[in-house]
């Protein structure tokens, strides 16, 4: 019988170094480590909860004619670092709110360890890496990553991420260059990843100045992708996205539309962060994952 994909939304939970404190008002409240900050949160429509605790925060995030900054309030380090698991990784409070760490993907970090280490060394590539905690994550686990990212800034912060988790230089390729040109040399190269993982945004600027609009190079990526990845069973697939405007099943049908008979088990649906004292969730992006299995 056939199989068909499956909706499941996965909620992250607070761990020792983060949690949502309280959300509402079109903000969020956050803790990193010991630092607690605020930041703008389109989705929070609802009122917050805990309104008490928000003077807590060391460092508020907001926006003035088009640009942002941060007012801090207490003292605030220019980075510091927090763990998840055996993973270290640094925080930094940047100028476009963000901080280092999407902690919504802790959910598909354990997905990444536990089906890495089920394959034989395998290679993974993780496009638009980021800072890192997902390559961190599939090293830990037994796996060699190839890391790609545009940005020389987020490359040197995720080098920086694996230093600290004590990973080995030889875990880890860092390179230096736009997704889709190095997803297509590869695939001219003759490469077979055992695992792809990438996090396309809806605008971005390659390493020579390359321009990714996602309407146009998520499909020409994701035929690509289906050449570079790997079909002994147990190779798997994960895409998160945050691109405004595009619900689950989109990225689910343009990967199924792509993957075929492959990506007939596939998970999709919303990544949630859950706040500390209540069952209430703020919506933080979609995903969709699935793993390559044997043919019967």
């Amino acid at each position: 019988m056939k199989k068909i994909h499956s909706e499941h939304h996965l909620s992250s939970l607070p761990w020792d170094d983060y949690a949502l404190i309280d959300s509402g008002d079109s903000m969020k409240l956050e803790r990193f480590g010991d630092i607690v900050v605020a930041r703008p949160e389109t989705q929070a429509l609802w009122k917050k909860m805990r309104p008490e605790l928000w003077d807590a925060a060391h460092a508020e995030f907001s926006f003035h004619e088009k640009k942002g900054l941060w007012n801090m309030k207490k003292s605030v380090p220019e980075s510091w670092e927090i763990s998840w698991n055996a993973l270290r990784f640094l925080i930094r409070l940047t100028g476009f709110k963000h901080t280092g760490v999407f902690p919504e993907q802790a959910p598909n970090w354990e997905w990444i360890s536990e089906k890495v280490s089920k394959l034989e060394k395998p290679n993974i590539l993780n496009l638009f890496g980021y800072t890192g905690v997902a390559s961190l994550a599939a090293a830990q686990a037994g796996a060699f990553v190839t890391h790609v990212d545009a940005s020389k800034q987020s490359l040197e912060w995720a080098h920086e991420n694996a230093r600290l988790s004590h990973i080995e230089e030889d875990r880890i390729r860092w390179v230096l260059d736009d997704a889709l040109a190095f997803a297509k040399r590869e695939v001219r190269r003759g490469a077979k990843y055992d695992g792809v993982i990438l996090d396309p945004p809806a605008f971005g600027r390659g390493a020579k100045g390359e321009v990714w609009k996602i309407e146009e190079g998520f499909p020409i990526l994701l035929e690509t992708l289906k050449k570079l990845l790997s079909e002994k069973p147990g190779s798997f697939f994960l895409v998160n996205g945050y691109a405004a405007g595009y619900a689950p099943s989109s990225f689910v049908q343009a990967i199924e539309s792509t993957f075929g008979s492959s990506a007939e088990t596939s998970e999709y649906g919303e990544l949630y962060i859950q706040e500390s004292a209540s069952e209430r969730v703020v919506p933080a992006g979609i995903y969709v994952r699935f793993v390559v299995e044997a043919v019967h």
